[in-house]
């Protein structure tokens, strides 16, 4: 955290706190319970945007907000009042407050929150105000507010006050009313669609679908280690075994892996599954969420991303792993014929010695196309080695019938015709066993009891997961995960 302050920063906060004490003295309670605005800012504005300059109305509201601007010319003082929707100004006169109320503004510090009860009122140059005749003190602030022109600027702090950035920067806003439309989108779309939301555990005693080292804790009373979630996968399934055919759950994961742009180790998925579909059935999915996500956070389908004009507008292009990056090479790949570890060495594509050629071919995707897939795209076909979870392909068993969906050069969606013969499943899950027992800590772990639930019969199935987070990093074009995810992991100051 930052250092503690000192001069005159540390002045500014004894003199708060003096402030305070006075405050209390005076019978003034500079923490209140509870207050009843009956009108916001953006309300405000609303309704009287045609008032005149000079015009007083008769009608009387009350308001609350954290003041941000403070103006003071004898007998008048103005105050900048911010909300949550917008900011108001109070016309504070004299002639309007009692001595004892008038004298109370002078304790009024930046970053205060405050009430006020007032006639809503025009001045001279036009600015919509409330005059206040009643002002109370609702919150004491002890400490100030980041400098008023220029905010919280460093984007480190942004990120570790984050607090301070939106009390400070109403813009920075966006992003959490992004997140707060894109859920409610998906939610209306799929309930629409009969799917069902429920919730499965965090806690699991194996961590599974997907590849990725999962966190571990200790349960003290069954004296047992559990994992943090890195997938709702597997649970999900469960309940397509039990018989509900059309579920979603939007919820946390967690991954201990490395920090970046595109990576945060906790994270946010939607993952819905409709039985009797396939992956074909997902890619409609995916174009009709993402189209309604975009059009409730942008209003158009046409946003720009990274200094470009992105357009979401389906159908969405689609080509294959192999394809694209036979496409990139130049020259055909496949699965049994070319010799790809010397095409990755070729290419400057580092691999492991015990990798196969499926997960070689992975890798050669990953660094050679997908960021260079700009506009939506669903990457089709990957192979059987990466993908332990997906239903075989119809046409080539070497395949499997697996999409990631790659928005502005992100993977924002993956996709399956979900596997459900349990003696393959359980044949997969072996291999990846050996791959964990070699080394791989991202190996998918072998889950007895999900093969059991398998082998009760789970119907045909498409499944998809969808990440919130970089779906919102392509919807608000934001820099970094960092900037949607309201309190990211961030590494120690420091480091």
């Amino acid at each position: 955290m930052p250092e503690e302050p000192a001069g005159r920063e540390r002045d500014e906060l004894d003199a708060r706190r003096a402030r305070l004490e006075d405050l209390r003295k005076r019978g003034v309670e500079p923490f209140a319970l509870s207050f009843e605005p009956t009108a916001n800012a953006a309300e405000l504005h609303r309704r009287y945007e045609n008032l005149d300059p000079e015009a007083t109305t008769n009608d009387e509201v009350t308001v609350a907000g954290r003041i941000v601007l403070a103006r003071r010319f004898g007998k008048l003082v103005f105050f900048t009042l911010r909300d949550g929707t917008g900011d108001i100004q109070l016309f504070c006169s004299q002639d309007s407050l009692d001595d004892e109320a008038f004298a109370l503004l002078e304790d009024v510090d930046l970053g205060d929150i405050v009430g006020a009860r007032g006639v809503v009122m025009s001045t001279k140059k036009g600015e919509l105000s409330v005059r206040v005749a009643e002002l109370t003190l609702l919150t004491k602030s002890l400490r100030p507010l980041p400098e008023k022109w220029h905010g919280l600027r460093d984007e480190d702090l942004q990120q570790r006050l984050r607090y301070l950035q939106l009390a400070s920067d109403p813009e920075s806003r966006r992003y959490v009313e992004a997140r707060a439309k894109t859920l409610r989108t998906m939610r209306s779309y799929l309930d629409d669609h009969g799917f069902v939301e429920v919730e499965t555990p965090v806690l699991q005693p194996v961590a599974g679908g997907a590849l990725a080292k999962p966190f571990t804790t200790h349960h003290d009373a069954l004296d047992a280690d559990l994992k943090l979630r890195i997938s709702l996968e597997l649970y999900l399934k469960r309940l397509l075994v039990g018989g509900i055919e059309r579920i979603y759950e939007i919820g946390r994961n967690f991954r201990n892996e490395g920090l970046g742009t595109k990576y945060n180790p906790e994270f946010t998925m939607l993952e819905a599954y409709q039985a009797y579909g396939d992956y074909h059935s997902m890619m409609q999915l995916a174009e009709d969420v993402v189209r309604a996500s975009a059009l409730a956070v942008r209003g158009t389908l046409r946003i720009p991303f990274r200094g470009r004009e992105l357009d979401l507008e389906p159908p969405f292009r689609r080509l294959t792993v192999l394809g694209s990056v036979s496409e990139r090479l130049g020259e055909e790949i496949d699965l049994e014929r070319t010799n790809l570890p010397a095409i990755a060495d070729k290419n400057g594509v580092s691999v492991d010695p015990a990798w196969g050629p499926g997960k070689i071919a992975q890798e050669l995707f990953e660094k050679l196309v997908e960021e260079s897939l700009f506009e939506p795209t669903f990457v089709l076909d990957f192979p059987r080695e990466v993908s332990p979870l997906a239903r075989p392909h119809r046409d080539n068993p070497e395949l499997t019938e697996h999409f990631d969906l790659v928005v502005g050069g992100i993977e924002l969606a993956t996709a399956f015709s979900e596997l459900t013969d349990p003696d393959d499943q359980r044949r997969r899950f072996e291999a990846q066993a050996r791959a964990k027992a070699q080394g791989d800590e991202e190996a998918h772990p072998l889950d007895e009891d999900f093969l059991r639930a398998l082998e009760h019969g789970m119907p045909p199935a498409g499944g998809i997961g969808i990440g919130i987070d970089r779906l919102l990093i392509v919807l608000t074009d934001a820099p970094s995960i960092r900037d949607v995810v309201t309190f990211p992991q961030l590494r120690p100051q420091g480091d």
